[in-house]
């Protein structure tokens, strides 16, 4: 037996869950959020604090805080939690490694930085199950948005992060680096969907299309009926077109290159500069590369 807690950042449309046993007590947190404001480039603990005050008042035991993927779309409370809550544990996909190696080249990070994801405390693979005191995790490998992605399925349901939202929404992008619609159709269509239509599917995000109240689960079979970005019935070559298509009009995340730095190392900030300040890096013109005066290069 084991119950579901979700919490919403509206700052982000993020969900954030706590999966717990109400008699052991046991718990994991899935997609913790450390809440970032851009224009001062303050962090805060707002939304992290509410997940800890629902811990508390339960007097849960947090095992794991486990992480769907490394997110571009907010900074990640685990380091927060493990500091917390001493002997709980992080936990994250094994392919993490390759977004490791892609951004560490990206934000031109040291050569000291580790690329073998050894900021975690596990690295789950495919059909791994983890057990967080009664409560058993099976990892559901589900890349497409990016390479790490997993789905942790617990009984009857699955956190499916940003592989497959609300069934009248969609699914993630995946123009992200090794991001790919074709896996992502392998992983939503081919291993979600075989899944029992009962299955009950809580989203990484919710963005509430035509302004509608906030929701966070629905099933598989409502999403293998409904989904208008990805059926049973749509065929592999139509959904990587479409998805294809719509991502190359989109604007990359507000925090895209906060989060991933702090996530691809555990939701641990930067360390201090001699000065005592913490520095994040930003690249200038990634994709499109200019001279110190800004004109185009070449």
């Amino acid at each position: 037996m084991f119950n579901i807690e979700p919490f919403y950042d509206p700052h982000t449309f993020t969900l954030t869950y706590v999966v717990f046993d109400p008699d052991s007590k046991d718990a994991v947190v899935i997609d913790p959020v450390l809440d970032y404001d851009p224009l001062s480039s303050v962090t805060s603990t707002e939304s992290i604090e509410k997940v800890a005050a629902f811990i508390e008042h339960k007097k849960l035991a947090l095992r794991w805080v486990l992480e769907t993927h490394a997110h571009a779309d907010h900074l990640s409370a685990s380091a927060w939690l493990k500091t917390r809550y001493p002997g709980s544990k992080v936990a994250i996909g094994e392919r993490i490694t390759a977004v490791q190696e892609t951004f560490k080249a990206v934000f031109g990070m040291p050569e000291s930085f580790p690329t073998d994801g050894s900021q975690f405390d596990k690295l789950l693979s495919d059909g791994e199950v983890l057990r967080a005191g009664t409560l058993e995790i099976q990892s559901i490998a589900t890349p497409g948005h990016t390479p790490a992605c997993l789905t942790f399925q617990v009984g009857d349901a699955v956190f499916t992060g940003d592989a497959l939202f609300m069934d009248d929404y969609g699914t993630g992008r995946c123009d992200f680096p090794k991001g790919s619609a074709d896996d992502l159709y392998t992983s939503v269509h081919d291993k979600l969907y075989a899944l029992p239509d009962a299955t009950r599917v809580f989203v990484g995000h919710d963005y509430q299309p035509g302004n509608r109240e906030v929701k966070w689960e629905t099933t598989i079979g409502a999403s293998k009926e409904r989904n208008p970005q990805l059926r049973q019935s749509t065929q592999r070559e139509d959904f990587v077109k479409r998805r294809t298509t719509r991502d190359a009009s989109l604007q990359a995340p507000r925090l895209l290159y906060p989060s991933v730095q702090v996530n691809i190392d555990a939701g641990r900030l930067p360390q201090e500069a001699s000065n005592g300040i913490r520095y994040l890096r930003v690249p200038l013109n990634l994709r499109k590369p200019t001279n110190a005066d800004g004109t185009k290069r070449g």
